[in-house]
C-alpha cells in the first residue's frame, strides 16, 4: 500500500471575486450615459410630416419643444387636433411666452441667443394653430424655430 493516494481532480471553482466589480462598473455606466424623459406626453404621438432635407439639432439642452396634435384623453382635454403641450400640461397658445421666459431663466445669459424652440407639429393640425405659436414666439423674441419631420420623400 503506498503512502501517498492520488487525488480526483476535477474542475477548479470559478473565481467569482472580480464579479461584484464588474456589476458596479455596469451600473455605473448605465446611470451616467442614460437620459430619462423629461416630459409625459399628453397628446398622442404626433405623426410628422415627411421631408426631403432633415438635419438634427444639436445643443438638446438649449432645445424647448412645444407638442402640438390631438389629446390622449378628450374627456379631460377637450377633442380636436389643435392642442398645444408646454412641459407636462395642455396650454393655450397664450401660454407659450412665458413657457419659453421660463425655459431662459434655466440657462445661463450667454447660450439665451443660441436657444431653438421645436415645433413638434402633427400632419393633421391645424395652420392657424401653429401661427398663433409662432406670433406668441415673435412676442418674446424667440425667432430661432424648428418645425420636427421625418425624412421621406418630402410630398
Amino acid at each position: 500500500m503506498s503512502k501517498f493516494r492520488k487525488k480526483k481532480k476535477g474542475m477548479p471553482a470559478v473565481n467569482t471575486a472580480a464579479l461584484p466589480d464588474i456589476v458596479f462598473m455596469l451600473l455605473f455606466f448605465f446611470m451616467v450615459t442614460t437620459t430619462m424623459r423629461e416630459t409625459d406626453l399628453r397628446i398622442e404621438n404626433p405623426r410628422l410630416p415627411s421631408a426631403s432635407e432633415v438635419k438634427k439639432l444639436e445643443h438638446k439642452s438649449l432645445v424647448c419643444t412645444i407638442y402640438v396634435g390631438k389629446s390622449k384623453d378628450p374627456n379631460r382635454d377637450g377633442v380636436g387636433f389643435n392642442k398645444i403641450q408646454l412641459n407636462d400640461k395642455i396650454a393655450s397658445a397664450d401660454q407659450v411666452p412665458a413657457f419659453i421666459i421660463n425655459a431662459r431663466t434655466k440657462v445661463s445669459e450667454a447660450e439665451v441667443p443660441f436657444m431653438t424652440t421645436s415645433i413638434k407639429a402633427d400632419k393633421e393640425s391645424n395652420v392657424g394653430t401653429i401661427t398663433d405659436i409662432r406670433l406668441k414666439l415673435r412676442d418674446v423674441n424667440a425667432l430661432k424655430i424648428s418645425y420636427s419631420a421625418s425624412k421621406g420623400s418630402g410630398n
